[in-house]
């Protein structure tokens, strides 16, 4: 007899995905948490949690101290919580607050989807914080898994002075059309979609699955706003922008194609058949596909001919972070953005966030890209009070590019596939850059990754750095590998590779060497990105090390691309 073929990773997953449907099996979770973390199967921990926005959690040592790059798993989990377009009431920012203190030690991150990450959840509490969740109108569905991730949008929706339209009730729509239904619950994998009506894009629809971005024309002589559509973008360890379809969505036509581009995502047998090529990005990358193929796939799906795209204008090199102090287009009212630095908040401070959101303006709170945090509607008469309270509870609106710019991923500290630890040395790494170059006015985007997955966006930075481990005295220890001059929008394009690769502990001086150099050197107006498109690896090398070297390879990833994790 012929010898039965051993069942691959993604023939694994794809067979469980059809035996079961995770959004209809809740009873089997409230009875792992009446008999706790042993009773919980295999397929469970591995697979059906995430469609619940439940990740196992790591030891803290990251992929390294496991096997075929995981780590090994704690009977903890991590708690993703939905929050489209990071609109939030103080309401639902203090039942956060309340689960974080309860279930979390006190402990939350911020994600660069706009969602809130809860860590150190038992199996035994995770009905009851699914029910508070519900209760003030919030969600963990499909947070995780293979289907559609939280829906982002500009956290300015409904106040920026200048937006072409709020689009965050497509958001909303959206959500509720894909978001639980069983049509859409077995996708090849994770698919991540942003609409936006702000003119700075500051959601970055250019690295979404979909990516639907307000534009305005003139239609028997009457304004008619619409929709720009790319599709098949992307980061992880292969980058990919989204391919724009030249083609103009109409405002009531987008749920319709939103719903026909998931399908061809859903329908696409090929990128089922092999996990780390199954993003919508692949049938771009490796199956040949072309704007012209998709836009007749689509239009077959949607029944109808969509009108021909209209010209657009793509932001320049805006800083996207919305800290600060701002006018909002309601007149006499001002939105406050804190700066969390890595995304790292406690209870407290959300407890305070939702406390100064209702004393002081509408109780209107949004969650950004950046990794921070917003309170709305406030009248000019308390814009100080805020600031004052903000600051007093450690939450910075005004603080230096470095505060500002940081992001980072996870890390070691929770994820199995980390290889190096992120969220502390992001504040260490801050501080001594604070204290190195205290002069410095630069807007600048520092993104810490702890592998090559770039849960952490390193590949749209202006300083990315990747983790890496290198051996010192027979111990391995964290490292990180640079790239430079990362951006989206007008100049799109990805961080480029420098080849330099140093300890985590000699990162500052690197960086100070390479800021030094551009204060020194920059033209008249000239930007960081700017700067470095004029200089070639080698030389960016040698100015990040002080002196010529080699370039260093640059490891692949150490396994699979994560479908829970991100920063």
């Amino acid at each position: 007899m012929p010898k039965e073929s051993k069942e691959t990773k993604s023939q694994r997953v794809e067979r469980l995905k059809r035996e079961k449907n995770p959004w209809e099996c809740f009873g089997e979770i409230e009875r792992f948490a009446r008999e706790g973390y042993s009773s919980i199967p295999p397929e469970w921990l591995s697979t059906y949690f995430r469609w619940w926005g439940v990740y196992t959690q790591g030891d803290g040592v990251g992929a390294l101290g496991g096997t075929g790059g995981e780590g090994k798993a704690t009977p903890y989990l991590m708690v993703r919580i939905r929050i489209p377009n990071g609109i939030l009431h103080s309401r639902q920012l203090r039942g956060v607050a309340d689960l974080a203190e309860k279930y979390a030690r006190g402990v939350a991150d911020l994600s660069v989807r706009q969602n809130i990450q809860l860590h150190w959840v038992t199996i035994e509490a995770l009905p009851d914080l699914f029910r508070s969740l519900w209760a003030c109108g919030l969600t963990t569905m499909a947070a995780c898994g293979d289907d559609t991730r939280n829906i982002t949008g500009c956290p300015l929706a409904g106040v920026a002075a200048d937006e072409i339209c709020d689009a965050s009730p497509l958001v909303i729509e959206t959500q509720r059309t894909l978001v639980g239904n069983a049509e859409y619950y077995n996708l090849p994998r994770k698919y991540k979609i942003c609409i936006t009506g702000c003119r700075v894009w500051c959601s970055y629809p250019e690295i979404n699955d979909i990516g639907l971005t307000a534009v305005a024309r003139s239609l028997n002589g009457h304004p008619d706003v619409g929709f720009s559509l790319r599709v098949g973008g992307g980061l992880s360890t292969q980058p990919h922008f989204g391919v724009r379809l030249p083609v103009f969505v109409r405002w009531d036509q987008v749920l319709r194609v939103v719903k026909g581009v998931t399908e061809i995502f859903r329908d696409s047998a090929c990128l089922r058949e092999n996990r780390e090529r199954a993003r919508l990005k692949f049938l771009f990358l490796q199956d040949g596909w072309t704007a012209a193929r998709f836009i007749s796939a689509l239009e077959d799906r949607i029944g109808c001919r969509l009108a021909p795209d209209v010209p657009e204008n793509l932001p320049a090199d805006v800083y996207r972070d919305h800290v600060g102090v701002h006018a909002q287009k309601q007149e006499g009212m001002y939105y406050v953005g804190a700066a969390v630095l890595r995304g790292r908040i406690t209870a407290g401070q959300l407890r305070a966030g939702a406390d100064l959101a209702e004393r002081y303006a509408s109780g209107d709170l949004r969650t950004t890209n950046m990794q921070n945090l917003l309170i709305l509607n406030v009248p000019e008469r308390n814009v100080d009070a805020v600031v004052q309270e903000l600051q007093g509870a450690e939450l910075r609106v005004e603080g230096s590019p470095f505060w500002r710019g940081a992001i980072a991923c996870t890390g070691t500290e929770f994820c199995k596939l980390a290889i190096t630890e992120t969220k502390s040395y992001a504040r260490w790494l801050v501080e001594e850059l604070e204290d190195r170059l205290p002069g410095f006015d630069q807007h600048l985007k520092i993104h810490i990754t702890g592998c090559p997955n770039s849960c952490g966006q390193h590949w749209i930075a202006d300083i990315g750095l990747e983790g890496k481990k290198m051996k010192v005295d027979g111990k391995m220890v964290d490292a990180y590998y640079f790239c430079v001059g990362g951006g989206v929008g007008k100049y799109q394009s990805f961080a480029r590779l420098t080849g330099y690769r140093c300890l985590a502990s000699e990162v500052p001086e690197a960086i100070e060497r390479l800021l030094v150099t551009y204060l020194a050197e920059r033209r008249k107006g000239e930007n960081f990105r700017q700067f470095c498109a004029r200089f070639t690896d080698n030389e960016l090398r040698a100015t990040l090390a002080g002196a010529e070297v080699n370039a260093a390879v640059r490891d692949p990833s150490p396994g699979r691309p994560p479908h829970g994790v991100e920063a």
